[in-house]
């Protein structure tokens, strides 16, 4: 971390940044900042710098500075019911002495006593904050609070010590030390509550810091080794045991294993690793002995560029906050102005003691503190929500086009379908059984390479059938295949290359184009000269694809589906899914092309797709949505990236993106409201500074609570697409 407060003059406006603790805009040439996992924050005080740094720290001094600050509010209050019985007994307030036997500790004096460690104890961080605020020429609420409680605590000081400085002649009951000491108490409290709350709402960062294990067993020179997970090389064997986290990501070696990778993924059921499967750092190991080889280390492994994505997201804001900042950085100067307008103004009426309670509390009230923490708070719960679910969600912008979303386009291979061809049908003919037939059309297609062929192979493995060895192979490219099978002589191919076979391909034809019509490749299987029967492959389509669409159309949005396949087998794939507009027979590099023609018929469009082959059409997309994205999280182009291989995921990040909106849009409204309508009742001189400090604490309280409740918002799948009801937030 470095801290630096340089001085300098104003910079352009691009210069300008957030603090990312309470929300104010500050200047970067001025202010302090800090840097985390290679992104530089920015602070308008040294009391957000602290509590950036260390949270837990600041949040146990805030809590000894808020028990200070409300003990001393009690002692007030009790106090208080102290002279209203000394008087009922007909002291005077003046005479009367809180203390028997110091006839001196007048009431004004005993305040004296009680508030003063308050307002420079309790109240020290926002001296120290105003001060920064001076220095950098940007006014935050440190500045507001202190200049307004300082205003009140030095007017009683006046008053009861000095009383002849004055301009106006006022008793020792006109004093407005409580309305100090309640001011800080309020503001304090207020905070700690924001802080604790937005520490639980921040916890999936934390918990995804807190999945990198601090040590490595690393085989080094032949001998297995304890190490700091930093000092892991690329290249090196790491082995893992059962109840152990994974260090860093590599390619398992030896061993087999279930990982837990629910806390990257969301994905509930272990995975089962072997040789060759990819294992990601910071999942846990639960069953069997890993040996892998580091392939990331550092910055680059997939938990860390989550992490960073997470936090760059939660740093960043939606374009509706550019409103409230541009208003916030004018707000101040004018609340300043209209605070001191009202002072005088009262003045000039002779009332005097109502100006200085006017002063104070326009001040109090026009904090800008809800409208700094309006949009990060929401966007704390709402990025951090989707993290724990395998949704990351890149940053503000992200979220603004979601709320206008009214097309999703999904790529059909590898995201509606499974990507890899699969056996759907085997229909026997001629009074061969099913099984018998896919053994031979299995032990023909051993011998071959094409994508079909390995359906085929691993279909027959997956029913454990034997397969016997072919002889005499031989494949005929756009036709067939044929070989030797235990004595039978096996053909396997299309309807042309029976016919050029001598067999009539005509029993079989009804069936072939049922499922042709299916969107299936239907394959004619023959041994010794007759037709055996149809072996059926076709990119099935994944199980929760159905339910994605249908949450989707539900929601009001339009799907449509983008294939490179004919026309009648995407319409086939399509009709499964309960999707009527179909977009075929696009080639790889015209997928962005179409993403256009869609917006420039006045759409706002999402497109779905594997993130690397898709590329360029999410990259042109007004939303990208990256699915199955895996360990390769930092190459991908999408606004929303599913960490999961599951499209109902798709329906999850949308949802989520327009309730964190909702937030953001509820927050705003209501801050702007409360200082909209606070500023001028307090001129008027109808509302008591102490009411304005509850009611500055209570407004930022609610926009902090009021974003905690997204966390609770139901918007899986399959649930109701309207969740601002169960959010439980304003309306």
């Amino acid at each position: 971390m470095t801290m630096t407060a340089t001085a300098g003059g104003r910079q352009p406006s691009e210069t300008m940044a957030k603090d990312p603790i309470c929300g104010m805009v500050i200047d970067k040439a001025t202010a302090l900042h800090a840097e985390r996992n290679g992104r530089v924050y920015y602070f308008c005080s040294p009391n957000c710098l602290r509590t950036f740094e260390s949270p837990e720290q600041e949040l146990k001094a805030m809590r000894t500075r808020v028990s200070i600050a409300l003990t001393a509010v009690l002692l007030l209050a009790i106090g208080r019911a102290a002279a209203f019985i000394a008087l009922a007994a007909g002291a005077t307030l003046l005479t009367w002495a809180p203390v028997p036997g110091l006839p001196w500790l007048t009431w004004g004096r005993w305040l004296f006593v009680l508030v003063t460690p308050v307002q420079f104890f309790g109240g020290w961080t926002f001296y120290k904050g105003a001060w920064s605020a001076i220095r950098t020429r940007a006014i935050n609420m440190d500045f507001l609070i202190a200049l307004g409680t300082s205003t009140a605590y030095l007017y009683s000081v006046a008053v009861v010590f000095f009383p002849s400085v004055l301009p106006v002649s006022v008793d020792e009951r006109a004093v407005y030390f409580e309305v100090s000491a309640v001011i800080i108490a309020f503001v304090l409290l207020g905070k700690y509550m924001e802080e604790a709350i937005k520490k639980r709402s921040s916890a999936a960062v934390r918990k995804l810091l807190d999945l990198r294990p601090a040590t490595a067993s690393v085989i080094r020179e032949g001998q297995e080794m304890e190490v700091p997970v930093e000092s892991v090389a690329l290249g090196e064997t790491i082995v893992v045991r059962p109840g152990q986290r994974i260090a860093t990501d590599g390619m398992v070696v030896d061993g087999s294993s279930a990982v837990d990778e629910s806390m990257l993924t969301g994905e509930s059921m272990p995975v089962e690793k072997g040789p060759g499967s990819q294992v990601m750092g910071g999942t846990m190991n639960q069953a069997g002995v890993l040996r892998f080889t580091a392939t990331r280390v550092g910055a680059e492994t997939a938990l860390a560029q989550i992490v960073k994505m997470v936090e760059d997201a939660q740093a960043t804001s939606a374009p509706i906050q550019r409103l409230a900042d541009q208003v916030t950085r004018i707000f101040v100067p004018v609340v300043v102005l209209v605070a001191v307008g009202s002072f005088f103004g009262w003045w000039a009426l002779g009332e005097f003691p109502q100006g200085l309670l006017a002063f104070i509390a326009v001040l109090i009230i026009a904090c800008p503190c809800a409208l700094g923490v309006a949009t990060p708070a929401a966007l704390m719960v709402g990025v951090g929500k989707g993290a724990e679910a395998g949704i990351l969600i890149r940053g503000g912008d992200v979220l603004e086009r979601a709320q206008k979303l009214d097309t999703v386009i999904f790529d059909k291979t590898g995201t509606l379908t499974r990507g890899e061809p699969s056996v759907t049908d085997i229909v026997p003919l001629d009074g061969i059984d099913e099984a018998s037939l896919l053994a031979l059309a299995a032990a023909v297609e051993a011998g071959s390479e094409h994508p079909l062929g390995e359906a085929i192979v691993r279909e027959a493995a997956h029913r454990q059938l034997a397969v016997a060895a072919v002889e005499g192979f031989e494949a005929l490219a756009g036709r067939g295949i044929r070989g030797e099978v235990g004595g039978h002589a096996v053909l396997l191919g299309n309807r042309r290359f029976f016919a050029e076979a001598g067999l009539d391909p005509a029993p079989a034809e009804e069936q072939m184009a049922r499922l042709e019509s299916e969107g299936k490749t239907a394959m004619l299987a023959g041994y010794d000269g007759r037709v055996g029967g149809i072996v059926a492959v076709a990119d099935t389509v994944k199980p929760e694809a159905r339910e994605a669409v249908t949450s989707l159309l539900r929601d009001g949005i339009e799907v449509v589906m983008l294939s490179g396949d004919n026309e009648r087998t995407a319409r086939a794939v399509a009709a499964t899914l309960g999707i009527e507009r179909v977009i075929a027979e696009v080639l790889p590099g015209d997928k962005a092309r179409v993403v256009q023609d869609l917006q420039r018929q006045g759409k706002v469009v999402a497109m779905v797709g594997d993130g690397v082959n898709d590329a360029p059409a999410l990259a042109a997309a007004d939303i990208g949505i990256a699915i199955g994205s895996g360990s390769d999280v930092a190459k991908e182009t999408g606004g929303i990236i599913l960490i999961k291989d599951d499209v109902r995921d798709v329906v999850t990040g949308i949802r989520l993106s327009r309730a964190t909106m909702r937030k953001i849009k509820q927050n705003l409204f209501w801050a702007f409201i409360y200082n909209s309508a606070g500023i001028p009742i307090a001129a008027l001189g109808f509302l008591n500074p102490i009411i304005a400090a509850a009611a500055m604490a209570l407004s930022s309280l609610s926009v902090v609570v009021n974003s905690a409740l997204l966390k609770r918002a139901r918007i899986a799948p399959g649930q109701a697409a309207e969740v601002r009801l169960r959010e439980g937030g304003m309306p």
